[in-house]
């Protein structure tokens, strides 16, 4: 292709691809999506030699997977200079490194890829270098990677386009190849063409039927309106005899119709290569095909044919892509710059590296840590759902089950009558035993005592994760900070479960002496029978039909006791007291020696402040491009 080909197009498409050139420079892709152009099709469908026609040289071929990594094609024209390549990609490197996760530590295997860049200036070296980035990026043969390689060639007669070349879809894995590699290609092809800032070039053979073609599918999928879609008719010269007309009516887009439409194209064929035709001649072979051909030399004037054809459409759909995307590529990276800048502000900064800054910045953290924790214990703050609501649900759950277990009394007579029967002492017959009913109380009493330590340690535990929010938002940047106050919390609810598990049972051995007001008991007493009962009627009451009356009754008083006072001893001792404790405690960190060594920030936050200052970084130049070009 001589280089007087596209001049008409430079001065018309430079800016447009300089503005993208410079964004891709400055790395946005990593961020936002750029035009660009991906070229997908069957294996064997002639996609490689669609690429090697429109870039001048010759990219690996042969049968089966040949293209392994998305190949970013940038072609630059450059006027007056000799034919030069860059060739570039990450090169995989695998490294063990060490968990940062707190409570269990462990080494784990990190993936990352360092830059690797090949300048050279012989066009034969294309095909190597291209396989020897595909083996590093994606290992032996039988895998594929969605890392991109980029081969950037500068000479006089080439156009100005950049495309991505994807790999051919697969049906049937070969040997060495995964069982579901069909589906790998699929999706790692369908990362690229969804993209609303994606033109899809989609290779079809001419001599297969188009409506059952697997990657015209795909784009159509994506892209149901064609708006973005273009498709290139490859290997015209292998049709059989007779289909001609059919060929024709779909490269005249009345088949499946595509905004873009079709453009047919003749590649160099398998002998042209081992002849070692030059890409040039083989651009005039192709146009004196068509001209000759009785049925598709009308595609030549109606500019559907040919290699050169299909470079000027695909520059000219790749500038309006661009003119288009402009105005939303500037509202996204606004956007992104807020949302970075805003989470950047949460990890901004640092502890100060000298002893006395390390004491200050940790009195500060800390000072103000305690008042989220006190503010925490007092009901004021909101961390992960409310700790009030969470706690006063599972009181009402402890008051339930008090409740439900009064049931029990409401047809104790026979059983009382069993126990004074075989509790009688020496009293005669009609006079009570007050161990009866004491005894009788106190075995419904000490059933109470599993669930009651139930309720304790779920209150230990909803008040535990509290605390941990809380401090994971103050010290998750410094590791060892953090497993020092999550022991210290750990420890301080450890030993405050057991003062309250004390204090509980001790609450329980209390209530073994049946004991209340009488003034209270015949208050519960006469509220719940159908007699009213007094001091002046003793021991009229003390009656064996009144007996199932008294036992609800005093029970209910206990009931109530009970159902306060359990809740308030786990909170007090849970969730007050330990929240105080946990306080004065903090504050002795300040005598530590190491206090900058515990301060040491997670090398995670560090390398994630890193990343957002250079993406904001990104943001800003690009945002800066995309003004001064609007």
């Amino acid at each position: 292709m001589g280089g007087e080909l596209y001049s008409h197009l430079e001065e018309r498409i430079r800016p447009f691809i300089d503005l993208i050139d410079n964004l891709r420079k400055i790395g946005i892709h990593k961020d936002i999506s750029l035009p660009t152009i991906v070229v997908i099709g069957d294996q064997s469908s002639g996609k490689s030699s669609v690429v090697e026609a429109l870039s001048g040289v010759a990219l690996p071929r042969g049968t089966g997977m040949v293209t392994r990594c998305p190949l970013e094609l940038k072609l630059r024209k450059v006027t007056g200079a000799d034919w030069t390549a860059n060739i570039s990609y990450g090169q995989k490197i695998t490294e063990t490194v060490n968990s940062s996760v707190v409570f269990r530590p462990r080494q784990e295997q990190r993936t990352s890829y360092r830059p690797k860049t090949i300048r050279f200036e012989d066009p034969s070296l294309v095909e190597r270098y291209v396989q020897e980035a595909q083996n590093e990026v994606a290992g032996d043969a039988s895998e594929i990677s969605d890392q991109l390689i980029t081969l950037e060639i500068r000479a006089p007669d080439v156009c100005d386009l950049t495309l991505i070349d994807l790999p051919g879809i697969a049906r049937v894995p070969v040997q060495g190849q995964p069982r579901d590699i069909g589906n790998q290609i699929k999706t790692l092809i369908m990362k690229f063409i969804e993209k609303p800032e994606t033109i899809n070039m989609v290779v079809v053979p001419c001599n297969i039927d188009i409506a059952t073609n697997e990657a015209l599918k795909m784009a159509q999928e994506v892209d149901p309106e064609g708006t973005r879609t273009v498709a290139v008719l490859t290997k015209p010269d292998l049709i059989d005899v007779g289909t001609e007309k059919n060929i024709l009516a779909i490269a005249q887009n009345k088949v499946i119709q595509l905004r873009k439409g079709y453009i047919m194209v003749k590649c160099r064929g398998q002998q042209q290569i081992d002849r070692k035709i030059p890409l040039e001649e083989a651009v005039q072979m192709e146009k004196d095909f068509f001209k000759r051909h009785r049925h598709f030399k009308c595609l030549l004037s109606q500019n559907k044919a040919t290699i050169p054809c299909l470079a000027t459409n695909l520059t000219d759909y790749l500038v309006d892509h661009i003119k288009k995307a402009l105005p939303q590529l500037d509202a996204q990276i606004k956007q992104q710059s807020s949302e970075v800048r805003k989470e950047l502000k949460e990890i901004e900064g640092g502890p100060p590296q000298d002893p006395q800054g390390a004491k200050e910045y940790l009195i500060k953290t800390l000072l103000s840590f305690n008042d989220k924790i006190k503010s925490l214990s007092l009901g004021e703050l909101i961390v992960s759902g409310n700790l009030y609501t969470q706690l006063r649900k599972e009181y009402e759950k402890w008051n339930d089950h008090l409740n439900s277990t009064m049931s029990s009394f409401n047809h104790p007579t026979a059983r009382v009558k069993e126990q004074i029967v075989q509790n009688r002492g020496r009293e005669l017959a009609g006079f009570s035993s007050y161990r009866v009913f004491e005894m009788f109380l106190q075995e419904h009493v000490a059933q109470l005592k599993d669930p009651a330590i139930v309720l304790l340690n779920t209150i230990k535990d909803i008040v535990l994760k509290q605390f941990l929010c809380v401090s994971d938002e103050f010290f998750r940047r410094y590791p060892a900070l953090l497993n020092i106050i999550t022991n210290k919390i750990d420890q301080i609810q450890s030993s405050q479960r057991s003062k309250a598990e004390e204090r509980i049972m001790e609450q329980f051995e209390m209530e073994k002496m049946i004991s209340t007001q009488d003034k209270i008991y015949y208050k519960t007493l006469n509220e719940n029978g159908d007699e009213t009962f007094s001091e002046a009627q003793l021991p009229v009451c003390d009656i064996a039909s009144k007996y199932s009356d008294m036992l609800k009754a005093y029970y209910e008083i206990m009931v109530q006791r009970m159902s306060d006072q359990v809740p308030m001893l786990t909170r007090y001792f849970m969730l007050k007291e330990a929240a105080e404790l946990l306080c004065n405690d903090m504050l002795t960190l300040l005598d530590r020696d190491d206090v900058c060594e515990i301060l040491s920030e997670d090398s995670d936050i560090g390398r994630k402040r890193k990343d957002l200052q250079d993406r904001l970084n990104r943001l800003n130049t690009a945002q800066e491009e995309i003004c001064t070009f609007i």
